[in-house]
């Protein structure tokens, strides 16, 4: 099974830039969304409605702010929407379809970048999800949490890494949940399973050829139980044609779901 993830940063221009035209083509089973910043009952033309695609969404409450999506070709045993705490569930940041034997969602932390506040705001979050994690962890079932996870987890996830350490994305308490997380709570970086490589980013910022020159940062992942480790048989961030600041992060799995 294929499976995408990729933040719109708003879905609509996305869909401007070809994105839609694009997925289609990629024969993926689920494609998880972030960032769509609008409704769903907004979006009712066909191009957000792909022939062979079930889509789900989750709305922030705030009006072009955030939410997440789930595209799937097959239909899901059931639907999950938010982590019960109001700073995702307001803001519309988790979405789960649970196939018959593993859940995959689609996941959006807030960037801390702003603001000291922010950066507050994204630890608190953080710190909500990682025990979300540990109770999965407890179920008989497999997981998949795709999204953004605005984090570079290594010095080899962001270039110029030396002048980032005291930037949010990349901060040592940053890096150290993201060590618990793929470490002591044995999640794995599906990328990073296959693709060892220094500069594989998935996001460049919009300015001074960042993309052409291949200066950002890898913020985008899918996080994975241990049991799918032995599944992950491709890993690829599509960079070919530009949608948003983000590319696409593209895991194909053995077997299905």
């Amino acid at each position: 099974m294929r499976v995408i993830t990729f933040n719109t940063q708003g879905i609509e221009q996305a869909a401007d830039k070809g994105f839609f035209d694009w997925m289609v083509k990629q024969d993926a089973d689920v494609i998880c969304l972030q960032d769509l910043r609008i409704k769903e009952y907004q979006l009712d033309g066909d191009r957000y409605h792909p022939e062979g695609y079930y889509p789900y969404f989750f709305d922030a409450f705030e009006d072009g702010f955030s939410g997440v999506a789930i595209y799937t070709r097959h239909v899901p045993k059931a639907i999950m929407t938010g982590l019960g705490f109001e700073l995702c569930d307001y803001q519309g940041r988790f979405i789960q379809a649970d196939f018959d034997k593993v859940s995959v969602s689609s996941l959006y932390v807030p960037s801390g970048l702003k603001s000291f506040a922010a950066q507050q705001t994204k630890e608190e979050f953080m710190a909500h999800f990682l025990a979300h994690l540990k109770k999965t962890l407890r179920k008989r079932r497999d997981f998949i949490f795709c999204g953004t996870f605005n984090t570079a987890h290594r010095t080899m996830d962001l270039s110029n890494w030396y002048a980032n350490q005291s930037v949010s994305g990349f901060l040592p308490s940053e890096r150290a949940w993201m060590e618990e997380m793929l470490g002591d709570l044995g999640f794995v970086d599906a990328f990073r399973e296959l693709n060892k490589a220094e500069r594989q980013f998935t996001w460049w910022p919009d300015y001074n050829r960042a993309r052409t020159l291949n200066e950002g940062a890898r913020l985008d992942y899918q996080i994975t139980t241990a049991n799918l480790r032995k599944m992950i048989t491709g890993a690829s961030i599509y960079k070919d044609q530009s949608f948003s600041e983000h590319g696409p992060l593209i895991i194909d799995y053995d077997g299905d779901f």
